[in-house]
């Protein structure tokens, strides 16, 4: 159980579902924001295609690699959403099945939703997520002046000094 994030499961509503209805972050805490997880390989390619379950457990491996290289861990999630390229509902809950299963015991709040179609050639299954961590450990996962401080530099620049051939920069 996360030190930083509350499920909240409220008197009144169903019990049943496999998710908690909301969750809280705890104040002092640092958002982790994941791009969506795709079912890609190291060389950018689709794997599993056409199996949903499959997509869905390439989506968790790569979300567990991203949650970890931010400094976060599965019970640091405050939010999940599962997109499936799919108009049927046992696609839709075979991906959050395999999704459920990788935060268990830990069930925070989501969003399962079927979609037209996902970015990549033969994509079926998207896994998004949203987790805190604490601020000293944001700290040591991105150090002052680190690549997303110096983007935002870069970009304030570029808006300041704009040009015909696009924005000034100072040599490295």
């Amino acid at each position: 159980m996360s030190a930083h994030v509350r499920l909240v499961e409220p008197a009144g509503l169903p019990t049943a579902v496999p998710y908690a209805y909301a969750a809280v972050v705890a104040a002092g805490a640092r958002l982790v924001l994941l791009s969506g997880a795709c079912p890609l390989d190291a060389a950018g390619r689709t794997v599993a295609p056409g199996d949903v379950p499959g997509q869905a457990a390439v989506c968790v491996e790569n979300m567990l690699v991203a949650l970890a290289a931010a400094g976060a861990a599965p019970e640091d999630v405050a939010f999940v959403r599962v997109l499936v390229a799919s108009t049927s509902r046992d696609d839709l809950a075979a991906a959050w099945e395999v999704v459920h299963r990788a935060f268990d015991p830990h069930e925070p709040p989501g969003t399962l939703q079927g979609v037209t179609v996902l970015g990549w050639p033969d994509q079926l299954v998207e896994v998004e997520v949203v987790a805190a961590i604490q601020e000293a450990l944001a700290a040591l996962v991105t150090p002052p002046g680190g690549a997303v401080q110096q983007s935002l530099v870069q970009h304030e620049e570029a808006s300041v000094h704009p040009s015909s051939s696009g924005p000034e920069r100072e040599p490295a």
